[in-house]
């Protein structure tokens, strides 16, 4: 119904206000699925949270790592949710159970995790001070696969000077963003130094490589098309770039160009940018800035700046945009809150009947001869009473009007959470007594373990008496 009453096609591409604010503990980053009706958060304490935009209520929580989320990733049928975080490990969920399906082990925190485009048992990660790695879990046993950093050297004829200069240029890079292209037969890596490199997925080494600035990629984003590469660094430069045809039968890597689109920045303040990230359409790009609660959005055709969205008055770190809609969620950095930006819809009431007609003043009515007639009371209770006989299907889910369908209808769809406890979202303060509320501690809850794990040994706990000190026996 809300589907029919809006006006999507008349409204602009770009959200203008905070539509919703939504709070599960203190959030660190976000992901919509594919088809944009989920939206996963990871939090501090490492509890993943995944939210129906429906309901706007969590749908289920994901207990399993003991740090803070740093990235994650959705599979392609929305099935499989990754979440890496700062405690060295990556967790593959099945979302039809809420169980952790595969578990992944580093020997550093990890900076990204992106599942394959269209398998959810190949990942590739960038880690901290370590090569990035390609897991195939395809099998019993987790495959790792140590890529390159170092980029593609053409001046093979060099002196012996000149190699060991590279050699120790070389030693220096490292991955610290990776993202998968729309086919899934490379990655794309960026490194500390300012480069991209281009990895080939089948023999893992790099087939191009080149130097777009000269600071810490943070960021790697791709359209859904895959054509247009969106990149972040610390130089307080946003870059877009066209992506060649990887894919095509006669590619040579000599000749792969990247050519540069656009150069966004703020040259008045010189502000640093948290976090980007495209459009549904790929014809915006939104970003959050460091030390201000600002977010910019430019349009691609120009590169012009279209709107700078003003909300809550705390910086914003990972912003993401919605994969069909003129939607935007971020979270601050103070309180975790999910800040939700969007459009607001004018509701379109002629779609409630064919013949209703919206007018700009009163007009006389004529009304039909027998429309107000009145009916005997008998017969008013018998049509009432053959309504109530007719038997009405409330199990049966038919097919759905809005963006949670892939095209053959074979959509996976998150079973219901009956467990009420599992799917309250947790508010700032807790209740102690009548009148009287507390603020939430950050650890409360024993929040961020895995189930199943218990503090105490067998299931006691001695408490020792207070003033005195416990024994050891």
């Amino acid at each position: 119904m809300n589907l029919l009453l809006s006006d999507d096609y008349l409204l602009q591409d770009y959200p203008e206000n905070i539509t919703n604010t939504i709070r599960s503990g203190h959030t660190t980053c976000l992901r919509f699925n594919r088809n944009g009706d989920y939206l996963a958060s990871g939090r501090v304490d490492g509890t993943v949270v995944v939210w129906d935009l429906e309901t706007m209520g969590v749908a289920r929580k994901l207990r399993g790592h003991r740090s803070a989320i740093t990235s994650l990733s959705w599979s392609r049928c929305g099935r499989y949710l990754l979440s890496a975080c700062q405690g060295w490990r990556t967790v593959l969920w099945d979302l039809q159970d809420g169980t952790r399906y595969r578990e992944v082990r580093f020997r550093a925190p990890i900076y990204t995790a992106d599942l394959h485009p269209w398998t959810h048992n190949k990942f590739v990660a960038s880690i901290f001070d370590e090569a990035p790695s390609l897991i195939d879990m395809s099998g019993s046993n987790d495959v790792k696969h140590n890529l390159p950093s170092a980029p593609k050297r053409t001046n093979t004829d060099a002196d012996a000077a000149t190699k060991e200069k590279q050699a120790k240029e070389d030693a220096k890079q490292m991955t610290t963003a990776t993202v998968w292209t729309a086919t899934g037969d490379h990655i794309l890596a960026g490194t500390n130094k300012g480069r991209i490199n281009i990895i080939d997925a089948n023999t893992r080494e790099i087939i191009w490589s080149e130097k777009i600035c000269s600071s810490v990629v943070t960021t790697l984003r791709l359209t859904g098309s895959g054509r247009e590469l969106l990149v972040n660094s610390q130089d307080r430069i946003i870059r877009t770039f066209h992506l060649p045809n990887l894919s095509a039968e006669d590619l040579d890597p000599d000749t792969i160009q990247m050519p540069l689109e656009h150069k966004f920045q703020d040259v008045v303040n010189r502000l640093s940018w948290n976090h980007v990230t495209f459009s549904a359409t790929g014809e915006y790009v939104a970003a959050s800035t460091y030390n201000n609660h600002e977010l910019y959005i430019w349009e691609r055709s120009h590169g012009s700046l279209v709107r700078m969205l003003e909300g809550p008055k705390e910086e914003q770190g990972v912003i993401e945009w919605h994969p069909h809609r003129a939607l935007l969620a971020a979270c601050g950095l103070e309180t975790g809150r999910i800040y939700i930006w969007s459009v607001t819809t004018p509701q379109r009431w002629s779609a409630l009947a064919p013949d209703f007609v919206e007018v700009e003043e009163n007009v006389e009515y004529i009304e039909k001869e027998d429309e107000f007639d009145i009916h005997p009371q008998e017969e008013i209770n018998k049509r009432r009473l053959d309504r109530e006989d007719e038997d009405i299907d409330v199990l049966t889910t038919g097919p759905s009007k809005g963006y949670d369908e892939e095209v053959d209808g074979t959509g996976f769809r998150m079973p219901v959470l009956f467990n009420l406890g599992e799917s309250d979202s947790e508010e700032e303060f807790v209740a102690v007594s009548t009148g009287t509320v507390r603020r939430r501690s950050l650890g409360e809850g024993q929040e961020g373990e895995a189930p199943g794990e218990e503090k105490a040994t067998g299931g006691r706990k001695t408490v020792a008496a207070k003033g005195t000190r416990g024994k050891k026996k």
